[in-house]
């Protein structure tokens, strides 16, 4: 102990620059990006999907419901899957006497769980594009946020080789990983960010908001105690039971994720894609005021990969909503189509566009750099 002390890691009152993460950014790692979601799930190459019982619903269901062609590779939206879902949730109705107002909200959750499944096919893997953002972050400025609105882990992940010595990843919401509990359901114990943390004496760690408006594969809600449980590595589902996973280390034992205060089962905390999207989860709502101080606060804001769906009308709200006329505003991205440039010159005037992916952004040092300082 004599090497070691207790430490608060404090935020600068301004951010140099938000980075605003969207499907761009995950995918060159090969997570599926939207609009591929819905086909992987009614292909379902591998027949995970077709011989579960979750799975067996929500094909039903959306064969009933949904015209389309594998043929000619036509499917469905997703947003017109999930609004279609939402409508009668909202008014309280039934489709018909299979499809009742709760079978309808037990489908909405199956599918949700389903896309839980199909993105984290492609999160068990480290990400070396993500590792080369956080070198660019280390070596030039770690004042910086970042707003995602993916739900894989792939940027927590390779924030490792950063851990304690450089900095600790703020969620900016409690966890039950923080308390010390006396339950038998074993769980990784997790740092606040948020409270004093024990650090060698030559050791100056910062703290790094990381804000997943949209949740997380790796999230879990109680909707008995509001609680959230954060499972850092596992991320697996049961397609059964629709029952997450975990895993005891080293032994590799398989158990069902249970709320250790209550015995509940977790809920996914994941934000569909939909037209009608509900704000109200305490999650969520955090988070989004976390996001609109931020915002606020910064001096710069870089949008990477996201391409401001109108499906997302809560994110060009809360950007409409907060963001000051003297912040300078980039955004990285593919897409050359003047949609893409007119949806967001409706948030600014003074925009920069950059033709890049994700990818050669961040192996391209200098770029990096002029975004980052």
């Amino acid at each position: 102990m004599e090497n070691k002390r207790l430490k608060f890691l404090k935020y600068q009152p301004k951010r140099d620059v938000v980075f605003v993460l969207g499907a761009g950014a995950s995918h060159p790692d090969g997570v599926p990006l939207q609009r591929h979601i819905l086909p992987m799930i009614i292909e379902d190459k591998n027949g995970h999907i077709k011989n579960s019982l979750i799975g067996k619903q929500v094909l039903e269901f959306i064969d009933e419901n949904f015209s389309y062609s594998s043929k000619e590779k036509i499917y469905p939206n997703l947003e017109a899957v999930f609004g279609f879902l939402d409508y009668f949730i909202q008014q309280n109705e039934s489709l018909n006497a299979k499809y009742t107002n709760s079978k309808l909200r037990e489908i909405k959750e199956f599918l949700i769980k389903l896309i839980h499944f199909v993105v984290n096919l492609e999160t068990d893997k480290p990400s070396k594009y993500y590792h080369h953002f956080w070198e660019a972050v280390k070596k030039y400025n770690s004042n910086v946020s970042i707003i995602t609105l993916n739900y894989d882990t792939l940027l927590e992940h390779s924030f490792g080789f950063l851990f304690k010595n450089f900095g600790y990843i703020d969620y900016c919401f409690h966890f039950l990983n923080y308390d010390e509990t006396n339950t038998k359901v074993k769980f990784a114990k997790w740092v606040n960010p948020r409270e004093p943390i024990e650090v060698e004496n030559d050791i100056e760690p910062v703290a790094i908001k990381i804000l997943k408006v949209h949740g997380s594969l790796n999230w879990k809600y109680c909707n008995c105690c509001n609680q959230s449980l954060l499972t850092p590595w596992d991320r697996k589902i049961d397609l059964d039971k629709g029952k997450f996973l975990g895993y005891t280390y080293p032994d590799n034992e398989e158990y069902e994720f249970t709320c250790p205060i209550d015995g509940t089962d977790f809920q996914t905390v994941i934000m569909p894609p939909s037209y009608v999207k509900s704000l109200n989860h305490p999650v969520t709502t955090q988070l989004l005021s976390e996001a609109s101080r931020e915002i606020r606060a910064t001096k710069k804001i870089v949008f990477i990969g996201y391409s401001l769906s109108d499906a997302d009308v809560h994110v060009k709200a809360l950007f409409k909503k907060q963001k000051m006329d003297d912040i300078e505003v980039v955004v990285v991205n593919t897409k050359k189509e003047e949609i893409l440039r007119l949806n967001y010159y409706s948030l600014s005037k003074k925009i920069t566009f950059i033709d890049c992916s994700f990818e050669d952004l961040v192996t391209n040092d200098e770029l990096m750099k002029s975004l980052l300082i």
